[in-house]
C-alpha cells in the first residue's frame, strides 16, 4: 500500500505542507536571501541555488515521504501564504520509534519563533499520528540560534557526537537534543 501523503499541519499562525512544484521560485528566493545566516550549517544553502535544486528538493522529499523515512514540509504563514523556511521529520527509525526533526528560516523571518513553533508543530506529529517515541535534533557546535531553539522546546542536550555532522566535506561534532512525549 502507498504511504499516504503528509498532511498539512497548521499551527500558531503558520502552515507547514509538503512542497509544491510552484514553490521552487519562493524557495529559491529564500534560499539565496539566507546564504549568510544559514550556509554556515546547511552546505546546500548557496547564491547560486536555483528552482531546479528546489525542484529536485521536493522530489527527494516526496520519494522520502513515499518510502515511510521522512515528512518535509514547506514552512509558510497561514494568513499571507508567504514562505518561510522548511522543516521537516527525516531519517524516520519505525522500527525503533524515532526521528531527527531539522529546520530552517529566511533571513528576513528569523528570531521570530517560527522555528519553535515548527519543532513544536512537528514534535507533536511526530508523537501523534506517527506514533513514535524519541525526536532528536542534531545540532552542530557552534549554532548557537539552532541550539536555542531546542532549549527553547524542551529538548534536553544529552550529549555531544564527536563527528556527528558533515558540513560539506567536513565533519563535525554535534550536540544531540532529544524530545520524548512527556517532553512535549
Amino acid at each position: 500500500m502507498p504511504a499516504m501523503p503528509a498532511p498539512a499541519l497548521p499551527y500558531a499562525g503558520l502552515l507547514l505542507r509538503p512542497f509544491a512544484d510552484a514553490d521552487a521560485d519562493a524557495f529559491t528566493a529564500a534560499v539565496v536571501e539566507s546564504v549568510v545566516s544559514v550556509s554556515p550549517w546547511m552546505p546546500w544553502c548557496v547564491s547560486d541555488y536555483s528552482a531546479a535544486d528546489a525542484l529536485e528538493w521536493f522530489a527527494a522529499c516526496r520519494a522520502g515521504q513515499a518510502a515511510g523515512t521522512a515528512c518535509e514540509y514547506g514552512i509558510f504563514c497561514e494568513r499571507s501564504g508567504d514562505f518561510l523556511g522548511g522543516a521537516g521529520l527525516n531519517d524516520i527509525r519505525a522500527q525503533h520509534r524515532f526521528c531527527n526533526l531539522g529546520y530552517w528560516v529566511r533571513q528576513s523571518r528569523q528570531r521570530q519563533g517560527v522555528a519553535t513553533c515548527c519543532v513544536q508543530a512537528l514534535s507533536a506529529h511526530a508523537f501523534g499520528a506517527l506514533g513514535l517515541q524519541r525526536v532528536e535534533i542534531v545540532v552542530a557546535v557552534g549554532n548557537t540560534a539552532s541550539m536555542a531553539v531546542a532549549t527553547k522546546c524542551g529538548a534536553r542536550d544529552e550529549r555531544i557526537a564527536r563527528n556527528r555532522l558533515c558540513i560539506g566535506d567536513t565533519a563535525v561534532d554535534a550536540h544531540v537534543f532529544a524530545l520524548i512525549p512527556a517532553d512535549a
